[in-house]
């Protein structure tokens, strides 16, 4: 998905993101988080650096606590999963409690609720529970479930995959976008011990610069890639350039077999 060009753009600075996974399921190991990538994905195509991820349980307390921090240290904050219809979903309270607002079940959510269940299921208290959103929260609409909610800048999300992608779009299109982070990517073709040193020197000399190593076994090989990331396409490509130069050196450096 490409960044929406009428969405509002902050290219002056970096625009910041966290997330809150929430579910006993994701910690306990019996759910997948699918989740996680998805969104670090949406928000780097639009400009958006997702600096913080906390996994925490189906615990009122834990979501207050994780939602006020990630709140105020970063631009917006993404939650995902309790927004069902089962006892254990009290992310909606819990962000009603951060912000220090009520809840209750909200007429524009129920009105979604009853046209979805509409000759099929009848609306009942569980099911109604969906409907909850806290006071002066913005509906996250989406055609393939229950919405979701913003208030402040924080985003709650469903925790089903398919829920979540079409909020992820739907908020995407809205948010302020910042500069893409662009990248590029190098096979040394050489062990990280053989270029740690190099390449952590590379990284100092280049502040602006993000540099990864990323290990990897091929065809019983081991060897690198490493990750070259900067805003600007002339810095990305004078780095990646001197990170490539320097492999060469310490290709050339190691004894013939």
């Amino acid at each position: 998905m490409s960044a929406d060009p009428t969405a509002p753009t902050t290219a002056d600075r970096v625009v910041t993101a966290g997330m809150v996974v929430i579910g006993d399921e994701i910690l306990s190991g019996r759910t997948k988080d699918r989740n996680i990538g998805f969104v670090a994905d949406r928000l780097t195509e639009i400009g958006v650096d997702l600096k913080e991820v906390r996994i925490v349980p189906d615990e009122e307390d834990r979501i207050v606590e994780a939602v006020r921090a990630l709140s105020a240290r970063w631009d917006h904050v993404f939650t995902s999963g309790g927004i069902g219809p089962t006892h254990d979903d009290i992310t909606a309270d819990a962000v009603a409690d951060a912000f220090g607002v009520g809840i209750d079940v909200d007429p524009r959510a129920e009105a979604i609720l009853r046209a979805r269940l509409a000759g099929r299921a009848e609306v009942n208290e569980a099911r109604l529970r969906m409907a909850r959103i806290p006071f002066g929260a913005s509906l996250i609409e989406v055609e393939n479930g229950m919405p979701g909610f913003k208030i402040g800048n924080v985003h709650v999300m469903a925790g089903v995959p398919a829920v979540l992608e079409a909020m992820m779009r739907a908020v995407c299109a809205t948010l302020p976008h910042g500069r893409p982070m662009l990248s590029e990517t190098i096979d040394a073709m050489l062990g990280e011990g053989l270029i740690a040193t190099p390449l952590g020197a590379i990284q100092k000399a280049h502040p602006d610069t993000v540099i990864g190593s990323y290990p990897y076994e091929r065809d019983g090989r081991y060897a690198t890639n490493v990750v070259v990331r900067a805003r600007e396409p002339d810095v990305l490509a004078a780095v990646a350039a001197e990170v490539r130069a320097m492999i060469d050196d310490v290709r050339a450096r190691q004894p013939q077999r």
